[in-house]
């Protein structure tokens, strides 16, 4: 029984929670894991095993978690995270491996959206120019 801060952190580093990332596509990783850190609408959220059940909206930004001893991190492109018995599902727009990261093809996706943004013409979706944006942006700082 955890009955003291100490000994709680102690016994949470011991138990386990699935995550499981699904995008359109494909599984992305279905594994234990001890910890999890995804970036919901309001911050980030970091959910260890036990926590309370959710549903929450994620925006674009990085997830983050340890599996067999590694930090494992990936870009997210929004998307919904579930918690519920030990098992965390992040149902994702798309989402990226640092190794699948493509420099040039996120700088070129960077500066697309920025030319859109700056031409100001009433046939560009700004919401959908900002989204890439901010999309390139957080691909190009996670490899940073």
């Amino acid at each position: 029984m955890c009955d003291t801060y100490r000994k709680a952190v102690d016994c949470m580093s011991d138990l386990t929670q699935r995550l499981e990332i699904v995008t359109p596509e494909k599984k992305v990783f279905s594994d234990e894991i001890t910890f999890v850190i995804a970036p919901g609408a309001e911050g980030e959220l970091g959910i260890l095993p036990r926590h309370a059940a959710l549903i929450t909206p994620l925006k674009i930004g990085l997830i983050k978690f340890d599996h067999e001893g590694n930090r494992i991190i990936m870009t997210v492109s929004g998307g919904f995270m579930e918690v519920r018995d030990s098992k965390v599902t992040i149902l994702a727009t798309a989402v990226e491996r640092l190794d699948e990261i493509d420099i040039e093809r996120a700088e070129a996706a960077k500066m697309r959206a920025e030319q859109r943004l700056a031409a100001k013409t009433p046939d560009i979706d700004v919401v959908r120019a900002e989204a890439a944006l901010k999309r390139a942006l957080n691909r190009l700082n996670a490899k940073r």
